[in-house]
């Protein structure tokens, strides 16, 4: 970290705002993505930015730290984004650099309202920490951002994902997109850009218009765990829309997880037409379903199982498990990616005092321990990532911003430590050296490897390197929605 600068406080502005006034430059700094101590990342109150809020605990001295930049010496406005649902004001003492201001946090009138309070001070050029800490035993408010504002010269990131969202919806309408998990993925990566945005939600319907009846069915008979993945688009349309076909929809998808067949130890097999076979990708394309559904045991179960299986002593999971053959001969690196993001993603939904909690965390260590020993220099991962050294050996980005995704989400669940999110940083910036915007506007994801089953050494190292593949698209969006917005 930069030497902290001198900080004088030169004016004090607090208001209280439906909603941010206009300002020439801005840089956010979402709330999630600082350091929390005694607070945790939610979802569950609509209206936030990012991907969460700050809940904080009910103590004095709960906060949340951001380290920010400011590109020159001026004033500036820290704008603090909020919710009270309660009836009593819950203040907070605003430290800037270690100088300490008290500032109140008024009632919102609900959690799903959100204002905002405004602190005006001379900030120097360079780094500075901004701390909100808690000052009653009921904690602060639930706490979305801090924007600073008025930082004119300071250069505003671009937002890859609306320019990837843009780019594809151009050349792919809505309704040229099925029921695939490749298309879904993608979807459920624009329904994310959108709950931040709010642009693409009549692109979305539009999908769900075309391929979702009134009473939920699809045509589809969900005969392998990949046709599932659209339980979570489903979920998303349900909560957009209020719409009940979409809860049938993915009612239907439970309904049939219920008959669906297993392992003798009672794994759900990657396809019915594979007897006794267990891939590590089947994961998330069920499982963070199945938690955002309700049924946490289910999906806590099923990675367990499939860990068990596919756990690889040197280190990450194999591609696959057959109750016939064992273990399949290689560890691909997407399908590790499916599964870590499919760990952290149920984490989110995991209570802490559930007895499954803690070996999901230890899956996350195991996997986060792997990425971290098999990163590349240039901060991507191998198509074969223990094997680096492997003539033929290729850098592939769609595992690589799974990875990136994978590693920020598990240190804001903190189920691992804040030195990871070097790892992820550099593996994000790895990704990037991949994605370019052409004379047409128009972006280009580069270096994804095409559906891909289960193969030997080989079989691996051939697969097509393609440009724009839903894998990458959809890959690329969770990674950028996590880690592109945050402060780098």
């Amino acid at each position: 970290m930069a030497d902290k600068k001198a900080v004088w406080l030169v004016a004090l502005t607090i208001t209280a705002l439906a909603t941010p006034a206009a300002q020439a430059a801005t840089t956010v700094y979402e709330a999630e993505h600082a350091t929390r101590s005694q607070g945790v990342v939610e979802s569950n109150h609509d209206g936030y930015t990012g991907t969460g809020f700050v809940n904080y605990d009910n103590v004095i001295g709960s906060a949340v730290e951001f380290t920010t930049y400011t590109s020159h010496a001026r004033q500036h406005d820290l704008v603090f984004r909020y919710a009270n649902g309660t009836t009593t004001d819950r203040p907070m003492e605003i430290t800037v650099d270690g100088t300490p201001t008290t500032v109140p946090f008024g009632s919102t009138g609900a959690w799903t309202t959100w204002a905002t309070k405004t602190l005006t001070v001379q900030l120097s050029q360079g780094t500075h920490t901004i701390r909100a800490t808690a000052t009653t035993a009921e904690g602060g408010p639930n706490l979305d951002s801090l924007t600073i504002a008025n930082d004119v010269e300071a250069p505003r990131p671009r937002d890859w994902s609306t320019a990837v969202v843009d780019s594809t919806i151009a050349t792919r309408p809505a309704t040229s997109l099925g029921l695939s998990y490749t298309d879904t993925l993608f979807l459920h990566s624009v329904y994310l850009v959108h709950r931040r945005t709010g642009r693409y939600l009549d692109y979305l319907k539009a999908w769900g218009d075309a391929r979702v009846r009134a009473d939920g069915s699809t045509g589809n008979p969900y005969n392998d765990l990949d046709s599932m993945l659209a339980g979570n688009i489903f979920l998303d349309l349900a909560q957009a829309t209020g719409e009940e076909r979409y809860r049938l929809a993915a009612q239907r998808i439970r309904d049939r997880i219920a008959t669906y067949p297993r392992t003798s130890d009672g794994g759900l097999i990657h396809n019915v037409a594979f007897t006794g076979q267990l891939w590590a990708d089947g994961v998330f394309m069920v499982q963070p379903f199945l938690a955002r559904a309700g049924d946490v045991d289910t999906a806590t179960r099923q990675l367990s199982i499939y860990y068990r299986h596919l756990k690889n002593p040197e280190g990450l999971l194999r591609h696959a498990y057959s109750e016939h053959t064992g273990q399949s001969p290689e560890v691909w690196c997407r399908a590790v990616g499916w599964f870590g993001m499919a760990t952290v993603d149920v984490l989110r939904h995991v209570p802490r005092t559930h007895p499954a909690r803690a070996e999901l965390m230890e899956i996350v260590r195991h996997l986060a321990d792997g990425y971290r020993r098999f990163q590349d220099p240039s901060g991507l991962w191998f198509q074969l990532p223990i094997k680096p050294d492997l003539a033929g050996n290729w850098l592939e980005t769609s595992c690589s911003s799974m990875y990136a995704y994978t590693i920020s989400q598990a240190v804001e669940q903190r189920v691992l430590s804040p030195s990871y999110l070097r790892v992820a940083r550099k593996g994000y910036r790895g990704v990037l050296s991949q994605a370019s915007i052409g004379s047409d506007g128009r972006t280009a994801i580069a270096g994804i490897s095409v559906g891909t089953s289960v193969g030997d050494e080989a079989y691996y190292l051939r697969r097509a390197r393609a440009v724009n593949d839903f894998h990458g698209l959809g890959a690329f969006l969770l990674m950028n929605e996590e880690l592109g917005l945050a402060p780098k």
